[in-house]
Formats: structure tokens, C-alpha cells, sequence
């Protein structure tokens, strides 16, 4: 429960900056991260996705249904980023590579896997790097709670997050069109005309977030991590933890979903990537 030191963590969390003042989606990062953003959000996109890849979205507006929209883009990131394991190979034999031996390319399904193992792994750092180029919000726990820029999970956070095993084939470039195809998912087939998405997450305690404010027993704004994992499925968030949180999340804050592809390691568990921020949640404890 919210005991103990909360008003000293409202206090630290009013005075630290939520990120950078520029990010590539045309609004304020501090109106992105708030609360009231949250409540009332805008639509996003980020900047060049959509025009330097029409004929992806041509090709998307062909698909009979969700399935075969998710296999068609699956299929044009394969020939863009040349993520196929068949390709890995060919392209070792064309260079002259050692029999057996082949050449790494980083792949956005690889970064969702390493993610759903550990959210702290090296794998959750990219993505939270990813999350903090595009959006501007800070992360707020790697491995530890991050306060400052001199912490060590911050110096841990960027080195991690600079892996050059990870950023050897556009892998920022290759989020940015999951996002885009995300929302474009949404908006066509898995929640059309919705604003919000009732998700839950399951927590032991508030070690991870940093509480902005108390409103009464049972709701709460938080500062979520600028990327957390929720379910839309209350009895598996049950699993994770005794608290309960129960979130209206912006449908333009979801960067992934559990059915948005055919294929890839998330499908157990009702999965939702969110971009983070201020959140009123209502808590229920067990």
C-alpha cells in the first residue's frame, strides 16, 4: 500500500524533469507525460513514418481483417530490414562468410522478446531508448529507480541502451513502423473510434513508480516508466503482483499489442506496450 515516505517521493517527483524538451511528435514533452494528456489525448504520429513508407499503408488498406494485415506488414519489414533467418544466411554466403557462421541483424521481434523475458534485460533499455528519442520521456526505472543522471542505473540505462549489437540495422527505424502500424491496427480493426483502453497491471509494491500524487485510498497518479507492460486481461494481472491497477490508457500511447501480429514472443499473457507518463490509477489491493 502507499505508505511511509510518500509525501517526500510527491515532493521528488513534482521537482524532476520528465524528459527532453524536443521529441519527433510535434508536441510538448511535458503535456505528453502529464496526467491531463492522458485524460484528454490528441492524436499522434511520428514525424516522417507515414510519408516515407506509403506504399506500406496502400498495401494495408487492402487487407481483409486484422491477420492478414499483420502478415502483410511482418512480410514488408522481412524485405526492408532483411530479418528472416533464411536471409541471414544467404547474405553471409554472398560475403564469403564461414560455413555456419552468420551476420547479426537486430529485429524488432528480437527486442519484444528480450522485453518479455526481463523489461530490465538490454533488450528493454533499447526500447526505452527508443521510447525516450521519439516521445522525450524519460525512463524512470532501469534495474533501479533513476532519480538522477548520475545514478547508477542511468549510467547502466545508457550503456545498455547504446549496444552496438542492437543498433547495426535502423532498429529505431524499425519501432518507429511497428508504432505507426500499431496505431494504424487500432484505429482500422482492434478499437476503432475508442480514445482509451482499460488495462490492468499487477504490482507488490510502488518501488518502480514514482508517486506525483494521492488523491484518496484507492486512486493515484503515478509516473509510469516511459514504456511499461499492462494486460487487458484483470485475472493474469492478478499473477504479477497483489495491487492491482486498473488504467484508462490513451489508445495512442499503445506501441504494441498481443494480437497485432501472427507471429512473436508476447501472445501468452494479453500483453499491451505503453508509452509512460502521469497516470491516475485506481489501486485495488488484495
Amino acid at each position: 500500500m502507499i505508505q511511509g515516505g510518500c509525501d517526500r517521493v510527491m515532493t521528488e517527483t513534482r521537482a524532476q524533469s520528465i524528459g527532453h524538451s524536443t521529441n519527433l511528435v510535434g508536441l510538448s514533452t511535458n503535456l505528453l507525460g502529464s496526467a491531463d494528456f492522458n485524460a484528454s489525448p490528441r492524436e499522434l504520429h511520428i514525424s516522417g513514418v507515414r510519408e516515407m513508407n506509403g506504399q506500406m499503408f496502400e498495401m494495408l488498406s487492402l487487407a481483409d481483417g486484422l491477420i492478414e494485415a499483420g502478415d502483410a506488414f511482418y512480410k514488408y519489414m522481412v524485405a526492408m530490414f532483411g530479418i528472416d533467418p533464411e536471409q541471414h544466411e544467404k547474405d553471409e554466403a554472398a560475403k564469403g562468410g564461414k560455413p555456419g557462421v552468420r551476420r547479426y541483424r537486430s529485429s524488432f521481434l528480437r527486442l519484444l522478446k528480450g522485453w518479455g523475458y526481463d523489461s530490465n534485460s538490454p533488450e528493454g533499455a533499447v526500447l526505452k531508448g527508443w521510447v525516450e528519442s521519439r516521445f522525450g520521456l524519460f525512463p524512470t526505472y532501469h534495474k533501479e529507480m533513476i532519480t538522477r543522471f548520475s545514478t547508477e542505473g542511468w549510467m547502466t540505462y545508457v550503456d545498455e541502451k547504446m549496444s552496438s549489437r542492437f543498433h547495426n540495422n535502423s532498429i529505431y527505424c524499425q519501432l518507429d513502423m511497428l508504432y505507426e502500424f500499431c496505431q494504424w491496427a487500432l484505429a482500422c480493426h482492434a478499437a476503432p473510434a475508442q480514445r482509451h483502453l482499460t488495462l490492468y497491471r499487477g504490482i507488490n509494491s510502488f518501488d518502480e513508480h514514482q508517486v506525483v500524487e494521492r488523491i484518496d485510498k484507492k486512486n493515484v497518479v503515478i509516473r509510469m516508466n516511459n514504456l511499461a507492460s499492462f494486460s487487458s486481461d484483470r485475472s493474469v494481472a492478478d499473477c504479477f503482483g497483489d495491487t492491482i491497477l486498473t488504467v484508462q490508457v490513451p489508445v495512442v500511447k499503445v506501441i504494441f499489442f498481443n494480437t497485432l501480429l501472427p507471429i512473436h514472443p508476447l501472445k501468452g499473457e494479453g500483453e499491451y506496450l505503453v508509452v509512460g507518463g502521469d497516470y491516475r490509477v485506481k489501486a485495488d489491493y488484495f
